[in-house]
């Protein structure tokens, strides 16, 4: 690679960083936020909710934008976006603010994420330099989320959880620079109605009702009218799109891409995987603090090894397997340790919250797990896609992830305890967590079956 490339992808690659730290940043700031607002936990989580379904609402759109408007025009918009609700969120002084500013940034992060992967493909043309460079992309997202939680539980200790947000100013301020001065100039200019507007907000508003709908199906009794409404508009919302999808000449989403199983089962997977870390970030986080009783920067302490193996598989553990193994069962590998660290988690559970079982689940999710998932199903989402289609395949599988990790949060969040007296995590939402990874390990492992069946009868015609 030349060092242009090179600028390019870090520039890249720093904005993705800040982008998923910021997912998983919060989650060890949650107790110290709950404190100040005076919140419960199915209140506090829609800072995720409504950050991930607005990123994965508004990311196909990005994608369009990047593809029609211009990569570097739609990257540094989102970076500024960004860093502006970075700086509103950090100078909140209500949960209403907060979550506002919190859902904004999930919108700028839809701007950041397909206009920089984007900005990669086009970047690096040959096949196997681009393998490569998505590879350490994706990496540095996986890094970004694996390290998210330990330092956010050291910045909420002696900071406050407000520099949680405070701290991405900087960064994105040195982005958005670097990319004015390094990034190539996007050479043709479309008008922004092409991207179909009306269907992307059709789709947030779906997902919205949706996330909502499930969360407030513990009171169906008492609301039996008002979610049965939400849901049903959710539905017509969804049905609304399909009509749009497949009767547009140029739709938002064309439906034809998932023909192909390879991009279905990312796809599908990445739902999965979204559900789960999202979950379990959540959840290690009321786990540590509150049941185990450990400070935030405790926790976030405790959580700094496997941040730093996150980094060292990335850097040199997943290059060497991709050496040795297809890229199917890297992925397989990955959901099989996600589905380990789940197990160990509710293992640590049962054994009355034993630590070094703990420890051992947060090494296979957030040290190893996500870093090898994500870059894996990242590269396999793309496989075949023809090159004018990187936009929309790379918003697809994010979307997918965030889909996902809203909606899994929401239904996670119905068994979460709210008497002070009880656990804050319990077996029911255990079981639920896991029952996501299993899910997806062995949607990958039907799909490889499935595949080396078809090779098998292939050479047996030959």
């Amino acid at each position: 690679m030349s060092l242009k490339k090179n600028s390019i992808l870090i520039i890249a690659s720093m904005a993705i960083f800040v982008e998923a730290l910021d997912i998983a940043i919060i989650n060890l700031t949650i107790p110290s936020i709950q404190n100040q607002f005076s919140l419960s936990n199915d209140e506090v989580q829609w800072l995720q909710t409504l950050y991930v379904l607005l990123y994965g609402g508004f990311l196909i759109i990005g994608g369009k934008l990047s593809d029609l408007i211009g990569r570097k025009r739609v990257f540094i918009a989102g970076a500024i976006l960004f860093l502006v609700t970075s700086l509103g969120a950090g100078l909140s002084g209500s949960f209403i603010m907060l979550a506002l500013f919190r859902a904004v940034q999930g919108l700028a992060a839809a701007l950041i994420m397909p206009s920089a992967l984007s900005i990669v493909t086009h970047t690096f043309t040959e096949k196997h330099e681009r393998s490569k460079a998505i590879g350490i992309f994706s990496s540095f997202a996986a890094v970004g989320s694996g390290s998210g939680l330990s330092i956010g539980g050291i910045i909420s200790t002696y900071w406050g959880w407000h520099w949680v947000f405070l701290i991405n100013v900087p960064i994105l301020a040195f982005v958005i620079v670097a990319a004015w001065l390094y990034l190539a100039n996007d050479l043709h200019f479309h008008p922004p109605k092409i991207a179909d507007i009306t269907s992307g907000l059709l789709l947030v508003a779906g997902l919205l009702m949706l996330s909502y709908g499930v969360h407030q199906l513990g009171e169906i009794k008492e609301h039996y009218f008002s979610i049965s409404a939400i849901l049903t508009g959710a539905v017509l919302c969804f049905a609304i799109l399909y009509r749009r999808f497949t009767k547009q000449a140029q739709p938002l989403i064309d439906l034809s891409i998932f023909r192909s199983a390879t991009i279905s089962t990312a796809n599908g997977v990445f739902i999965l995987l979204g559900a789960f870390f999202t979950g379990y970030l959540f959840i290690i986080s009321l786990l540590l603090q509150k049941d185990m009783h450990y400070s935030a920067a405790e926790a976030g302490i405790l959580l700094v090894p496997f941040s730093i193996l996150s980094a060292m598989v990335a850097k040199f553990i997943i290059p060497l397997m991709i050496k040795k193994i297809t890229i199917r069962q890297l992925g397989t590998l990955g959901m099989a340790m996600m589905a380990i660290g789940g197990l160990l988690l509710f293992m640590s559970i049962l054994s009355g919250h034993s630590l070094l079982l703990l420890l051992l689940s947060a090494a296979c999710v957030s040290g190893i797990g996500m870093t090898i998932c994500f870059t894996s199903l990242s590269v396999l989402a793309v496989e075949g896609v023809p090159t004018q289609h990187y936009g929309l395949a790379s918003s697809l599988t994010s979307t997918s992830y965030f889909l996902g990790a809203g909606i899994g949060l929401s239904i996670l969040s119905l068994f979460m305890q709210e008497d002070a007296s009880a656990a804050a995590v319990n077996h029911i939402s255990m079981v639920i967590l896991c029952a996501y990874a299993f899910t997806g390990l062995v949607w990958l492992v039907i799909f490889i079956s499935r595949g080396n069946a078809y090779k098998l009868g292939m050479v047996g015609k030959s």
